[in-house]
């Protein structure tokens, strides 16, 4: 069972509709652009929900319409909607779970090489190349923000960023070392290889965060130059 709090979504998004409609509200852009797409995000969000509500009562009305006629190809095509709608209802349950601190936010991605020289930058290639085609094939967009080729072949260091709702959420389990064990192209004998790789992930965090320190675990420092007070914290 799915818990999805619809009232208190449309809640919100009535209360950033009126923000949005206040006369000065477009004095502070940037302000507005972040209201903006937060309430598109949430509208997204309950429309997903009304979506699935109006699959759920047309499939039983098809359930209805099969015990009345009998029709074989009318529960052939029941048969393919619930199929469509657990797909969609997992994808939702997914999205209701990525409730971290910084879930929705973009993620920033690096992979590094471990031991094996090219073997290794031959695996952080395919890597790169993972990822980025699952973030295409789930509409997410693609900055590349560091990239050092490999000197035979492979990569030898990239940072990239995926951009989209949720991409940290999805991605933060990747981190870590992964590692592949082939027959490599590389060795002409033709011997198995493991080769290793690090995934650094972290998300992209934007200008309203807010952060917090407590004056209790500072320490202040003062020293007495020669002809001057120097205080560092």
């Amino acid at each position: 069972m799915i818990l999805f709090d619809i009232s208190r979504l449309n809640n919100k998004i009535f209360e950033l509709e009126k923000i949005i409609n206040e006369p000065n509200f477009w004095d502070d852009s940037q302000n507005s652009m972040k209201i903006v797409t937060e309430m598109k995000q949430l509208q997204k969000q309950v429309d997903e929900y009304t979506n699935l509500l109006n699959k759920i009562n047309n499939i039983e009305e098809l359930i209805k319409l099969v015990i009345e006629e009998k029709d074989a190809e009318l529960e052939n095509e029941i048969i393919s909607d619930l199929q469509s709608l657990e797909i969609d209802v997992n994808k939702l349950e997914i999205k209701t779970l990525l409730s971290g601190k910084y879930d929705k936010n973009n993620a920033i991605i690096t992979l590094h090489p471990g031991a094996g020289g090219t073997e290794s930058q031959d695996w952080v290639e395919m890597l790169y190349r993972m990822y980025t085609k699952w973030a295409n094939s789930n509409g997410y967009s693609i900055k590349e923000l560091d990239y050092l080729e490999g000197e035979e072949a492979g990569i030898k260091s990239v940072t990239f960023s995926i951009i989209g709702e949720n991409a940290y959420g999805y991605l933060k389990g990747e981190m870590g070392v992964h590692r592949l064990v082939r027959i490599s192209p590389f060795d002409s004998g033709g011997r198995r290889h493991t080769s290793f790789a690090s995934l650094e992930i972290l998300p992209e965090i934007t200008d309203d965060i807010i952060i917090d320190i407590n004056p209790d675990e500072l320490r202040i420092d003062t020293y007495r130059a020669s002809r001057s007070w120097r205080t560092t914290y």
